[in-house]
């Protein structure tokens, strides 16, 4: 059984238009998000998006479509992720990691 939901982790350039650009795809495509977390990383020049997805039979399609686009740098499928990174968004003061880090034993 496929999990419900699943992320799709985005590193893209960043100017104005892509938000609109990457969720216009889904839009067309009558693909929901079911949500968005995206902030600027490293000089400013990419950002990194995540887009909470359904696993369904389209997912596959949507992927190689996603990464097509030209402002599209990196495209990771991450089927392990923090469900309460997209659950909590609203919450004042709570940190918000969508990866789940892992981390070795001492």
């Amino acid at each position: 059984m496929k999990k419900r939901n699943v992320v799709i982790k985005l590193i893209v350039n960043n100017h104005p238009g892509v938000m609109a650009r990457i969720t216009g795809l889904f839009s067309r495509r009558a693909f929901n998000l079911e949500g968005i977390l995206c902030g600027v990383i490293g000089d400013g020049t990419h950002s990194k998006m995540y887009l909470l997805v359904n696993n369904d039979d389209r997912l596959e399609q949507i992927l190689k479509q996603v990464n097509k686009l030209y402002d599209v740098v990196e495209v990771t499928l991450l089927d392990q992720y923090n469900e309460d990174a997209f659950s909590h968004i609203g919450e004042v003061g709570r940190e918000i990691q969508p990866e789940i880090q892992l981390r070795k034993a001492q």
